[in-house]
């Protein structure tokens, strides 16, 4: 069938099958992590205060963008892991022949907006003054690196969803590496500035993007498609945007909340700025296993769905619920012990007698947010497990409640209590996400129940899956 091995996960102790393809999954995002992590601490080392306020000052804008992309990729994943897990091939060599249609359709059109609006978006974020030029040169060279960021993350989710999380590991720990090189070389010895850190980037994701082209053409016969496989079908091109729009929509209302306090985060200066900066950075590394937790979830909901195995779905959102929340108290700890010393990669003690402030205030909202890691962890595992499922039109809901509720606290509550409030937004979020999330997992659950029974069927086609 292939000659790479491929992971089906609908047969087994969900705990094993979920740690074993989670830990690889968790790795690679860790590395990937390091993408961002190194740009921001070579600029923080290497360039100035101003110049880490003025990549920081991109983040959210930087996650409504690429977050859309990756939620979109992921999307396009879930038809591929229900028709593995139905044992449907040809149907699900189709999904992946179409979505290099809608992939190429989306790249182009998402760089060429962002790229033209990107003046205008940093204006309407209230994008400092003092950090406007470097925010400019970094998040414009991250925009033209979109259909990159498709390359990889569509070929690392097929390749996943066919049960192979540890192969896109791999070609990120290289790109990594790489990263780390092309970092130093642009920004100390071609004097790049914060563009060269962004160039780092795109091109070391695009090495990662090329290895998972070339591994799945070599080593997966599942995946090579033929000349009708590759056409153009409405049918196909309507479930995976279906399914993929309203995942990439998710992260992208998620987003907009994100923007509104960072908008508010550049009105109260530039030392707030890398003072959320350099917590955030070192909240998306602790992050990593969450993220990891979600996208295992996306993966095994859809191959148990497509194999109608039903009761495994509620089973496995047990068990990974208690990795999520066990992973929640020992990030917390690392926090309140470890979080003031790893902001320091950010922050050069050169840079001015501000260092001690933004140290403290990142340790501040470090701590503030690490207190509801445990709300966070549901977030990912109930959404992405529903989204898996194939209910990812109602999932995008929960991202509404997250934009709703940094809304409330950047508009209404940080003109008042200004950094304090800001420290709360995140798991205000978070909260709120998971008062929706629950109960719709709850209904999505025995709906499937009424549809499918709890005996996994012996045939499953396209058709069946998807109505």
């Amino acid at each position: 069938m292939a000659k790479s091995a491929t992971k089906d996960l609908t047969t087994g102790s969900p705990m094993k099958l979920i740690l074993g393809f989670m830990l690889p999954l968790f790795l690679g995002m860790l590395f990937q992590q390091f993408y961002n992590m190194v740009d921001t601490a070579i600029v923080g080392q290497f360039l100035g205060i101003k110049a880490l306020a003025g990549v920081g000052s991109t983040g959210s804008i930087n996650f409504l963008v690429l977050g859309f992309v990756q939620g979109v990729c992921t999307g396009f994943a879930i038809p591929v892991a229900q028709m593995f897990g139905a044992k449907d091939y040809t149907a699900m060599r189709k999904y992946v022949g179409n979505t290099i249609w809608i992939s190429a359709i989306f790249a182009v059109v998402l760089t060429t907006s962002t790229c033209l609006l990107c003046t205008n978006i940093l204006t309407w974020m209230n994008t400092p003054d003092d950090c406007f030029r470097e925010a400019y040169d970094y998040i414009f060279v991250i925009f033209l690196g979109i259909p990159v960021t498709f390359l990889y993350n569509i070929l690392s989710g097929i390749i996943r969803s066919v049960g192979d999380s540890k192969t896109p590991l791999y070609f990120l720990i290289i790109s990594s590496l790489l990263n780390i090189g092309l970092d130093l070389f642009m920004i100390i010895v071609l004097d790049m500035g914060v563009m060269g850190a962004s160039w780092a980037t795109v091109i070391s994701q695009l090495v990662s993007g090329v290895l998972c082209l070339i591994y799945m053409i070599k080593r997966f016969d599942i995946l090579h498609l033929s000349r009708e496989e590759l056409q153009f079908n409405k049918f196909y091109i309507g479930r995976l945007c279906g399914v993929g729009i309203p995942m990439g929509l998710q992260y992208s209302i998620t987003a907009i909340g994100s923007i509104l306090i960072q908008t508010a985060v550049n009105g109260l200066g530039s030392t707030y700025v890398a003072a959320v900066t350099a917590g955030s950075k070192v909240s998306q590394l602790l992050c990593c296993p969450f993220d990891a937790m979600g996208s295992t979830m996306a993966t095994y909901g859809g191959q148990n769905i497509g194999a109608g195995k039903v009761e495994r779905v509620r089973r496995g959102l047990f068990d990974c619920s208690c990795l999520g929340v066990g992973y929640a108290i020992i990030g917390f700890f690392i926090i309140l012990f470890l979080g003031r010393s790893i902001s320091m990669l950010f922050v050069n003690d050169t840079n001015g007698g501000s260092v001690e402030e933004i140290l403290n205030l990142a340790q501040i909202f470090l701590t503030r947010n690490g207190a509801f890691y445990i709300a966070l962890a549901f977030v990912n595992i109930v959404r992405f497990l529903i989204q898996g499922m194939g209910f990812s039109q109602i999932a995008i809901f929960a991202g509404v409640f997250e934009m709703i509720a940094r809304g409330v606290v950047a508009l209404a509550l940080v003109p008042f209590f200004g950094f304090d409030a800001v420290c709360f937004a995140n798991p205000a979020a978070w909260i709120l996400a998971d008062c929706f999330l629950f109960p719709l997992f709850f209904w999505c659950y025995n709906k499937m129940k009424l549809k499918f029974g709890t005996e996994p069927r012996e045939n499953t086609t396209a058709e069946k899956v998807t109505e």
